[in-house]
């Protein structure tokens, strides 16, 4: 058996190309996570500061507790838009790295296939039941895979509309507590 320089070299490229593409995903999410937390620190930063300001030019105790009752509900849609946007990030990764995945698993189900069936091509006379059992079995982790790969998918689509579900509850929920505050 000979080995052929070519098809290695080959797969050697395509998983170097894999590994560079997934690294890149990693870098973007990082980047975007990264950009994220500052923005919303500053966010959080300068909405503190105008408050503070705010709270201290009131001119008499009415007008202090009502900007106090009003403090929680920018700070309730800053969390509620950070933590949606940080999973927003988080599940475009995870989609990205589960396309690259794919193909890749594809690719390789190609290659062991063309090399499964060339093997079994020279393989010896009285062969046919390992070569059956060999195919089977090959079938069978195709077959494996596709089916963890559809339930996969069926967990991120349910955990995306609970997680959906959740943050406009969360919303709704708190924007019912937020006390209503005016001035007399």
């Amino acid at each position: 058996m000979s080995i052929n320089t070519e098809s290695l070299a080959s797969v050697n490229k395509a998983t170097s190309n894999f590994l560079l593409s997934a690294a890149n995903t990693a870098l973007g999410s990082s980047e975007r996570f990264t950009n994220l937390n500052i923005d919303t620190t500053r966010s959080v930063f300068e909405n503190s500061v105008s408050k503070a300001k705010a709270l201290m030019d009131a001119k008499d105790l009415q007008e202090a507790i009502a900007i106090q009752a009003s403090l929680a509900k920018p700070s309730n849609e800053i969390a509620t838009a950070y933590f949606s946007s940080l999973y927003e990030i988080f599940s475009q990764n995870q989609e990205a790295l589960t396309q690259m995945l794919e193909v890749q698993f594809g690719d390789f189900q190609k290659s062991a296939s063309s090399l499964f069936e060339n093997t079994t091509k020279s393989a010896p006379a009285g062969s046919e039941i390992v070569v059956a059992a060999l195919r089977s079995t090959f079938n069978a982790t195709n077959t494996a895979f596709n089916n963890m790969n559809n339930v996969a998918k069926q967990f991120v689509e349910t955990a995306q509309s609970n997680m959906a579900a959740a943050t406009s509850a969360a919303v709704k929920s708190a924007e019912k507590k937020l006390p209503k505050a005016s001035i007399q």
